[in-house]
């Protein structure tokens, strides 16, 4: 999967042609989540509070 973003340890990834709802794949410190495109709301997965914030 293509790094789009690597910023505070953070890293944002996006798979080409995947699931509804368009998202992106955030990995940080051992913790994954998928967050929504248009409203940047996290929709599986789990972050610390920091690096969702960032994100």
């Amino acid at each position: 999967m293509p790094v789009i973003s690597f910023f505070f340890g953070i890293y944002i990834r996006m798979y080409f042609d995947d699931h509804a709802p368009p998202h992106i794949h955030v990995e940080y410190q051992g913790h994954e989540a998928f967050v929504a495109i248009e409203t940047g709301e996290i929709i599986d997965g789990r972050l610390p509070r920091k690096a969702a914030r960032l994100v």
